[in-house]
Order: C-alpha cells, then structure tokens, then sequence
C-alpha cells in the first residue's frame, strides 16, 4: 500500500469514517499476523497478541499525531505486545509435563505455513527451517527482517519497533545473519543422508528438537568438516532469496472476505448487540475475526461502515491448516475465497500529457513497442495516467502472488490495474539471458499502462549494480529488441489473460503480482527523485484503445508457453 494511500486512509479514520477504519483493519491484518506469529513460531497466543495488537491501534487511533507514522507505529504495538508476552510467560512459566502442549497443532507451526503457502523449495525452505534454530530475540527481529528484505517493512521501522538507533539495529541485523547461516548449514548438514559419521556421533544425545543450544554445537562441526561442507560457497544469501517473497496468507480462523457494497446488510443480532454495549463494529469484528470460539460455526457476518465482513469458522481444532506433501504447481498462492473489489478513487486526474491517437489509429486494438525504449531522464516528471473503468478484478493468486519457477501461472479476471513486480535473482551459474514471461489466453483487452516511479531494472547505482545484477555476479540479458522492464509494471485487464513465470536454466527471476488501482498506480508513477528514488516513472496509456499492450502477448494458449512471438499481434 502506498505512503500516500494509507496517510488519507489514516486520516479519514481519525476523523470518523467508519469505512476507512474498516479498511485499515482488512490491510495490516495480514502484516501484524506475519510479525506476530513468525515470532512466536505458530504460539497458541498468536491469536492473542494479533487481537491485542489490533484493538489497541483502533483504539488509540485518535492519539497518532502524525499519520505518516501509521505502519511504524502499528508495528512498534506489535512487537510490544511479542514482548509482553514473552515476559509474563518467563515470571509465569506454566507448567506441563510436556512442553509441546503448549504449542498449536503442528499443522499451524509457522515454519511449516510458511513453506507450504508460499511454496518454498531448495535453499529458500532451508533459510525457513533454520529460523527454527534462533533463540527467542533473534526470532523477534527475524519477524522484522524478513518482511524487510520482502520489501513490506523498512528499515527505520524495524529499528524503530524495536526501540533502537539506526546504527544498534544494523548491528543486531548483521548478528541475525551471522546466526542464520550457521543455521542453515546445520539444517543441510542434517538432511544429507547419510550424515558423516563425526556428525551422527555428534547427534545421538540431542532430542531432535532445535535449540540456539544446538546450533551452537552442531555449527562448530559444520563449519570445520569438510564433508558437511565447510563454509558452503553454494549457499546465496538469505537476502537474496527473501526479496520480493508474499506476506504467509492468513490461515482458516483468520478468513476475511472483503466486499465493497452499497447499502450493506445489518449486523446478526449478537453482533449488533455487542457493537451497541461500546465495543464498536471494528472491535467487534476483531473479536468475531480472532476467536472461532465465540463465533457460530456456519460463519458470521458483519456490516461495518459498508463493508461486509464474513468470518469463515475453522474446520478442526485451532484453525490449522493441513500439511500437504507438496505445493500445487497451478499458481503461486491462495486462491481467494471471495474475490477483492478495487475501491474506486475519487481524485480526477488532470488532462493527459499524452498525444491523441491519430483517426486512423483510432478503430485498432493496442500498439506494441518491440524494441528498446529509451529511458526518460530522471527527473523528467510524467504525464497524467488517464483514468480507466474499475470495477471487480480477480486472480487465481490472490491479492498478492509470488511467482518464484518457471510453469507458476497467475489467471485475472474481470477489469481493473495489476501491478507486476520484478525481482531478478543473480547467483553464480544463474546468471545469463533471461527468458521473458508472457501472457496467453487473452480474452478481451490488456494494456501496458505505467512503469512506476523508482527505476528501470537496468539503472545502474553507485556501487555499479543494477536490478539485472553486478559486477561481481554478472548482469542477465534481455533478448534482443526486448523492452526494458521497470521494477514496478502496471497493466489494465478488460477481460481475462494468464501470466505465465518462464525462466529457465540461465537467469533466474521472480515476479509479485498484485492487484491495484489506478491511484496507486497513479501516485507510484509521480514518485520521483525528490522522495528519494532513482527516477520518476513512465506513463504510457494514451486513454484510447491504441494504448500500448505487452510484448509476449498472445490470445492463443500455446503448449510451450516460453515461446510466444515477442511482436505481439492481437488485433
């Protein structure tokens, strides 16, 4: 969500709009249940601290001066709340026979969630299961970092949120890190079979269950044996392998479905009463939202300033999910039980700054830009992004889809913005040409509409990198005649069109695809080098039907997905 977008989002709630409020509850939601339960590692009192988290924003709303602040401060609650519990269960140790009892069903395990919702493989799950070896603090800050290399948090929210310098954060990071990579050759060491014979010696006295205590020992090993490869040169770092990686989807007793309706139906009665005992329709939604056990088991519904919330009850105990033996290779994602409806924005754009389509142009579908663009300078602010119809845009990946291996689809549907985020991936051998993604399928119109405000992929920063890699690992290649790609793409769906993920044995990418808007695709475009990035972005929508449509756009549904022409025609 843009800075611009929440701050008026913020506002508008401070100042009573219940819709608002509503709105800020269904976003960050997801965001405080990925901190508090990654740690508190799937904790029974995950629920808990979630609920406490978020009653205590919306109940102290009205005292945020500055509403810029809103994520930081919403953030800094949250690990407040992780701390307040970790201190009470340390004065008040409840006492088991058996400590697994007070964990949640092993299905809800947040290591697991995490690789099994976002289809995690290879060295990605590896950097997972090692948090399960960090000690209790490192997994606070691990909670932090990891959404701040996934591009969801910065870095001055982390420190802030942890109550500490700039400076003091950059050292606990670096230590995290340190501990992590220990860590994860430890877990590679362990999952090779056979182990070496040093290292089974090593393990017959621990009980199987990672411990901070374990690493420690199992990690001189490693790092000393050259058969549990020693320092691991193959291993990329976790940074790497983290950017651009999707928020874990809130689990069954989390479910909200979110529909902008006129005229939404009345509360249930027990809902209704409790909003009139003072709690207040937000609250009560929480409440309804974070507690399966005060709901009825066939689902409740909530009318709250407009917006009907529908609380899914579990199935099962806890609202674990169940383990699955591998990832559905369909798609990058969850499928949304309920389709997301793009909120409609009131700001009219100016007029357009782009040229008028000539008449003879006017009847055809779509121009297609098949060779290099060149790139605006950076401080050459953009034309105004003409304002197209939204209505209801879905995706079989969700709001927000990671698209990490070659054959993951993402399918939209309906009519609205979708922004395509790049991320390349530049390790050792993967580095080379890149085999582009492409779009099949098409029924009815796509158009390529912006490149956001930031940098094109191929900017080049000071240390001499660029978002196609460095000097050290190489820079991936574009086929020739390629349009350079922008790390934020916005495209415009009238119809439906499947997103195909088709890197192969060279370069290496991931996509995040997500559903927008045109205000803020609008606002994304107009972020220019005053706010601190690298260049202000591209408007390329004429606002007629000759606006540009993607390379690699077909209307066919090829076998070989990889090999739709580059000259699209689709007239």
């Amino acid at each position: 969500m843009e800075i611009r977008q929440w701050t008026e989002l913020v506002a508008a709630a401070q100042a009573g709009d219940q819709r608002a409020l509503d709105e800020l509850i269904a976003r960050y939601l997801p965001l405080v249940y990925n901190i508090v339960g990654r740690a508190l590692d799937g904790h029974l009192d995950v629920d808990d601290v979630v609920q406490e988290t978020m009653l205590r924003a919306v109940n102290g709303l009205d005292g945020l001066r500055d509403p810029d602040s809103f994520r930081s401060w919403l953030v800094a609650i949250a690990m407040r709340q992780v701390r307040d519990r970790s201190r009470a269960q340390h004065r008040s140790p409840v006492a088991m026979p058996d400590e697994e009892r007070d964990r949640a069903d092993p299905g809800a395990d947040f290591v697991d969630l995490t690789i099994l919702r976002l289809h995690l493989e290879g060295q990605r799950q590896e950097v997972a299961e090692a948090t399960r070896w960090l000690d209790e603090d490192d997994r606070q800050l691990l909670s932090l970092w990891w959404l701040e290399i996934a591009g969801e948090l910065t870095r001055r929210e982390l420190a802030t949120a942890l109550e500490l310098t700039s400076q003091h954060a950059a050292v606990r990071v670096q230590r995290l890190k340190a501990q992590l990579e220990a860590a994860r050759s430890v877990v590679r060491a362990l999952n090779t079979a056979p182990r070496c014979y040093e290292l089974a010696s090593l393990a017959l006295e621990w009980d199987g269950r990672p411990s901070p205590l374990w690493r420690k020992r199992l990690a001189r090993h490693t790092r000393a044996c050259p058969e549990c490869g020693g320092a691991r040169p193959d291993l990329v770092p976790a940074e790497r392998l983290l950017v651009g990686l999707a928020l874990v989807p809130l689990p069954v007793g989390f479910a909200i479905a979110w529909q902008l309706l006129p005229g939404a139906a009345t509360a249930t009665a027990a809902t209704a009463a409790a909003a009139h005992s003072g709690a207040g329709l937000a609250q009560t939604a929480l409440q309804l939202l974070l507690k399966p056990a005060v709901a009825v088991t066939a689902g409740v519904t909530l009318a709250a300033g407009g917006a009907v919330v529908v609380y899914q009850a579990s199935h099962g105990s806890g609202g674990a999910l169940p383990r699955a033996s591998a990832p559905a290779a369909s798609h990058s994602g969850p499928a949304p039980s309920t389709a997301p409806t793009l909120g409609t924005a009131t700001e009219s754009p100016k007029p357009s700054a782009s040229p008028s389509p000539s008449p003879s142009r006017s009847s055809l579908y779509g121009s297609v830009v098949d060779a290099a663009d060149t790139a605006p300078a950076k401080d050459a602010e953009p034309g105004a992004l003409p304002k197209r119809p939204e209505t209801t845009l879905t995706s079989t990946g969700g709001n927000h889809a990671v698209m990490n291996f070659a054959g993951d689809t993402v399918t939209l549907k309906g009519r609205g913005y979708v922004l395509v985020r790049w991320q390349i991936v530049t390790t050792g051998g993967r580095v080379g040409s890149l085999v582009m993604p492409t779009w099949t399928g098409l029924r009815g119109k796509l158009f390529h509409v912006a490149s956001g405000g930031g940098k094109r992929m191929d900017d080049v920063l000071s240390d001499g990198s660029s978002g196609l890699g460095s000097p050290a690992t190489g820079f991936d290649t574009l086929p020739s005649g390629a349009q350079q790609m922008w790390q934020n793409e916005y495209y415009y769906v009238d119809g439906e069109v499947t997103l195909h993920q088709n890197e192969d044995g060279d370069a290496d990418y991931n996509l995040n695809v997500m559903l927008s808007s045109w205000a803020s695709a609008n606002a994304d475009v107009q972020t220019g080098p005053a706010q601190g990035v690298y260049r202000y972005g591209l408007v390329r929508d004429t606002g007629a039907d000759d606006a540009p449509v993607p390379q690699y756009l077909t209307r066919a549904e090829p076998t070989d997905q990889s090999g739709v022409k580059q000259h699209a025609h689709v007239t």
